[in-house]
């Protein structure tokens, strides 16, 4: 299981007082070092967190893998295109959610998906999509072409232990096992944390994590590297 770290919210930090620190772009390097296979951004139209500064240097300096989160948008795919992360991540977008609350619906957008995968994927960028653990969303995922599927964990993480938990584990289970079925590479993500995560490890079709609030969080008391560290001990249990 592998983690990527998402250095979001460093720079929400960041913008907060329209400074020059905390650098995500440090921080990215740190998260790296402490043993992360990945790092995740979302550029949003809104820029209240990355800003394409960032993207320009994290494309240069990243050595493991350069996922950017985005909507599907036309200004987001000459970014992209300019920029050529590794994946590009097709998310929903709305200017008053805190983040992003929910899969992206595939099935009802996938005429206008398909030419923006296929359009990405020439360009030689993997592509992945956010989706809720819904059996339909995933198989239209396969249908589009999608190289991979995140699947979004928020329902599970949000509730406490119990049985409503556990349906909604259930069902990240089953999603998972259909998008590895369909010859998608499977991650997930969304709402993980150090208590919650291990249930999610355990599903032998999730090959990677996208885990970023959480890990900021604990940053803030033990230090960045620290906290990639024990997060990153949690996945290899």
């Amino acid at each position: 299981m592998r983690l990527a770290v998402n250095v979001d919210h460093f720079a929400t930090l960041r913008q907060a007082r329209l400074s020059d620190e905390p650098d995500p772009v440090l921080v990215a390097l740190l998260a790296e070092q402490a043993g992360a296979e990945g790092i995740v951004i979302h550029l949003r139209g809104d820029r209240r967190h990355i800003q394409e500064r960032d993207l320009r240097l994290l494309r240069q300096v990243v050595k493991t893998k350069l996922n950017l989160e985005m909507a599907a948008t036309e200004e987001m795919k000459k970014i992209a295109l300019q920029i050529k992360p590794d994946v590009v991540s097709l998310v929903p977008e709305r200017r008053e959610e805190l983040t992003t609350e929910g899969g992206l619906n595939v099935v009802a957008g996938r005429k206008h998906l398909a030419s923006f995968i296929r359009t990405l994927q020439k360009a030689g960028i993997k592509v992945s999509i956010f989706v809720d653990p819904d059996l339909k969303q995933v198989k239209t995922c396969g249908e589009l072409g999608a190289d991979l599927i995140e699947i979004n964990t928020g329902k599970y993480a949000e509730l406490k232990p119990g049985p409503q938990q556990e349906k909604a584990l259930q069902q990240v289970k089953k999603a998972a096992a259909f998008g590895k079925k369909l010859g998608l590479e499977v991650h997930a993500g969304h709402g993980l944390d150090y208590r919650n995560v291990q249930a999610i490890v355990a599903i032998p079709e999730i090959s990677e994590l996208s885990i970023g609030f959480s890990i900021v969080a604990r940053a803030a008391v033990v230090g960045v590297v620290q906290a990639v560290r024990e997060m990153n001990a949690l996945l290899l249990l």
